[in-house]
């Protein structure tokens, strides 16, 4: 039967002609979404056997399956083993991709992968060609679930003493896939209360470190672990991983730094910490701001700086072909290459010896140009219609948009018309920056039949 129903997908969904990658993309999460809801609506999916209602479970399916981590109720004390079992499926099935977790059923069941799988998985992963993309995929799947599990080894030697055998092992491994995937969603309200996320363990360098290096690992991108793997040696990484190493690297210890000097004598944050914790503190803020959600200082405490510190670093977000969201790592880096060389005069944008092509630059503008309209329309919509403080507003709104699932606490207090616009941000943040990049990458060049006569305009 599960062979059957395997088959089925993959003839239906990878196979189909009449669908193309985009399509593909937004139809699987889509599908997810759909699917997460009609469980978690049901009453055994509640802790208390009565249903969420369908609004709460499609909030909660949507910010699952687009690895944000917003939520209206708390995960440990709204949900029963069956809606975290829902929860933590959708969460690595968000993570992943939906066509890479069908794409396994092609490798279960010894299936020759075709063309077509082949295209969509170059689609999904953000790759340039099909070189090498099947065994790309194989070691990201063996790769993902072999992190996920030395992660939840690591949690569990916190995690089964706190909470005894059976419980401590689902809390390790909840919460070693939410933070690879980049989710945010924790079971620890039962222990530290609604809404704690990690503020409980803010003193605790296992959990901080573990969760840390999960979601660093998991934002890089499928395709840097390749590189890695496969060249072992700095000198030999292509030039597109030593750009994704080298931003993530920089914003992580760049923003580490700023949060330590600017929450330093906040006694509401790192105030009361001796100077080994607010390093701790500071560090992680940095890193779970790369679309991760995790929380273990309180973001309604953050001074304004630190706010709008945080909202750029949300919006920046992971790396292309990874677990993360956000407008990307090099995506931000090329709009600063191409400023570099606008500032010095230079005809090409180059990096390290090489030119990066003018069509790629065109879509990291156009890309920053649509989710920063899309981000500042939103914004004063949410703080106009819920008489919120702009940056408290903008702040929400960069968490729904990136996918972080970081909030100020105002996310469960908003009427069911701004609930339902952080919904659609979600599903847009997560499918729609992704359909966007595979849609230019992969439409076709079109080459100008008609040359126009140049005019000069006055620019600034």
């Amino acid at each position: 039967m599960i062979k059957k129903i395997a088959l089925w997908l993959r003839d239906r969904l990878i196979r189909s002609r009449s669908l193309n990658a985009t399509r593909l993309v937004a139809g699987s999460f889509a599908l997810i979404i759909l699917a997460g809801t009609l469980l978690l609506t049901l009453p055994a999916a509640s802790r208390d056997g009565q249903s969420a209602g369908v609004f709460t479970a499609l909030f909660t399916a949507t910010s699952s399956s687009c690895v944000t981590g917003l939520i209206l109720v708390d995960t440990w004390t709204q949900w029963s083993l069956f809606g975290q079992a829902v929860i933590l499926c959708m969460i690595q099935l968000g993570g992943l991709g939906f066509m890479t977790v069908i794409t396994l059923f092609s490798f279960a069941l010894h299936r020759r992968i075709g063309l077509s799988e082949r295209l969509i998985m170059v689609s999904t992963l953000n790759l340039n060609d099909l070189d090498g993309v099947v065994r790309m995929v194989r070691h990201a799947l063996m790769g993902t679930f072999l992190l996920e599990g030395a992660g939840a080894a690591l949690l569990s030697i916190r995690m089964v003493p706190d909470f005894g055998l059976l419980r401590g092992v689902w809390h390790a491994v909840f919460h070693a896939v939410s933070a690879f995937c980049n989710a945010g969603f924790d079971l620890l309200g039962g222990k530290f209360g609604a809404f704690s996320s990690l503020a409980g363990y803010h003193g605790d360098p296992l959990v901080l470190g573990t969760t840390a290096a999960l979601i660093v690992v998991g934002g890089v991108g499928f395709f840097v672990w390749e590189d890695v793997l496969a060249k072992r040696s700095w000198r030999r990484l292509s030039v597109y991983s030593k750009m994704v190493l080298l931003i993530t690297a920089a914003l992580i210890l760049g923003g580490a730094a700023f949060f330590f000097v600017e929450e330093f004598e906040n006694p509401a944050t790192l105030g009361g910490m001796p100077l080994w914790e607010k390093g701790l503190n500071a560090l992680f803020q940095s890193v779970t701001l790369r679309t991760a959600g995790f929380d273990a200082l309180g973001q309604g405490a953050l001074t304004d700086s630190s706010k709008a510190m945080s909202v750029i670093l949300m919006l920046i977000g992971g790396s292309s072909g990874s677990t993360a969201g956000g407008l990307k790592t090099v995506t931000i880096g090329v709009l600063l290459l191409a400023l570099r060389a606008g500032l010095t005069g230079r005809e090409q944008v180059t990096f390290r010896g090489r030119a990066i092509p003018y069509r790629r630059v065109l879509g990291a503008m156009t890309l920053v140009l649509v989710v920063l309209f899309l981000f500042l329309t939103a914004s004063m919509f949410l703080s106009t219609v819920e008489n919120l403080p702009y940056l408290d507003a903008a702040f929400e709104v960069a968490s729904a948009m990136a996918t972080v699932g970081l909030t100020c606490g105002i996310t469960p207090d908003l009427t069911p018309a701004s609930q339902s616009l952080i919904i659609l941000l979600m599903y847009l943040g997560r499918v729609g920056i992704l359909s966007f990049s595979i849609a230019f990458m992969t439409r076709t060049k079109y080459h100008a039949k008609v040359k126009y006569p140049e005019m000069n305009v006055m620019i600034g």
